[in-house]
């Protein structure tokens, strides 16, 4: 949950290439509230339900390079003091010689909100961008307004599942030792990761994430030997210089077979 502890704030997406309007559907994608449940805890359970064209995929957070990652605004809402959105385990595309992470089939994205007042409605109010794409992407924002009642607190079934359809934890995934190499680079950075996971399928992959979303993250080459993968990515910042990466803000997600496990931090 440390989505909940981040301020909310609107942030901007630059994209691309026009596409001719007779080529793009009058409705591309479509953007539903499930209201959910508050939680003993204070917390309310909610989701998203997005509907894409048929044909068209939107991304997961890391879409990699042929992608566009969604942005969330909730700078609107009532009551709301923070937000979390879980993404469901995604699959992994091959377009053009190049990788992207996504769906093709619309989603459920569970979301999580802590009310400012624990007692009252949030009143939850605001846009996303997403990346909707087909031969080429094209930006999308779909705008949200959902009253969510602070007296509700049966759980839905469709939010439930949703929040299960998630990456496993490493402990899991029975995921053992997981260290990094990291070395200077002439633009940045270089880090190798060893990690201890169990073959999910014949071609695994992995994603690495750092926490500044600024700093560009290159596809890894993996290497495998037996229940040992080795993923390495360089990792470029803005002013293309080396700098100091705390191995704790490291993200690795692996996904094979329709599964996934997320990894944070390495040794």
């Amino acid at each position: 949950m440390k989505a909940l502890t981040l301020p909310l704030a609107a942030m901007a997406l630059a994209i691309q290439a026009p596409l001719a309007a007779a080529e793009i559907p009058d409705v591309l994608a479509q953007v539903e509230v499930l209201p959910g449940w508050r939680g003993d805890d204070g917390l309310h359970h909610a989701a998203f339900s997005i509907k894409l064209a048929p044909g068209w995929k939107t991304y997961w957070r890391a879409p990699g390079d042929a992608g566009i990652p969604p942005i969330f605004d909730w700078s609107k809402s009532g009551n709301l003091s923070g937000a979390g959105v879980s993404f469901p385990v995604p699959r992994v595309f091959y377009e053009n010689g190049m990788r992207s992470i996504g769906y093709d089939d619309g989603m459920i994205l569970p979301i999580t909100l802590r009310a400012t007042e624990a007692a009252d409605d949030i009143e939850l109010s605001g846009r996303m961008t997403i990346g909707v794409c087909y031969d080429i992407c094209v930006p999308v924002e779909l705008y949200f307004d959902a009253l969510l009642p602070s007296t509700g607190t049966t759980p839905s079934p469709t939010v439930v599942r949703a929040m299960k359809d998630r990456p496993m934890t490493a402990a899991e995934a029975g995921v053992g030792s997981v260290s990094c190499d990291i070395e200077p680079i002439r633009d940045g950075m270089r880090i190798t990761a060893i990690m201890d996971v169990p073959r999910m399928s014949d071609q695994d992959v992995a994603v690495i994430e750092l926490d500044n979303r600024e700093v560009w993250v290159s596809e890894p080459t993996m290497t495998r030997k037996g229940g040992t993968l080795v993923a390495s990515a360089d990792l470029v910042p803005p002013d293309a210089q080396p700098f100091v990466l705390a191995r704790q803000d490291v993200r690795i997600t692996v996904f094979g077979g329709g599964q996934a496990v997320d990894i944070r931090g390495c040794d």
